[in-house]
């Protein structure tokens, strides 16, 4: 899958999901899917990168804590 390489998704622009499934596999991001568990079965689907944020709050099932982790999270829309 190298030759679909992105550095990174721009807010707006549509991806296939093949593009997004390389992306992801060689960056240390969060994608949320519309599509739910289906984002990769369909490798020549379209899909809009509908915003992106520098982290997110997570909550720690063994400490009952919430913890800001500073990671790009991206949301992602089928169309």
């Amino acid at each position: 899958m190298a030759e679909y390489r992105l550095n990174e998704l721009e807010i707006g622009k549509n991806y296939k999901a093949k593009e997004i499934d390389s992306f992801v596999s060689t960056t240390d991001v969060v994608v949320l899917s519309s599509n739910e568990e289906q984002l990769f079965t369909e490798p020549e689907r379209e899909y809009r990168v509908a915003g992106s944020y520098n982290g997110f709050f997570e909550h720690s099932s063994e400490d009952g804590e919430k913890y800001y982790r500073k990671k790009r999270a991206y949301v992602i829309e089928k169309i």
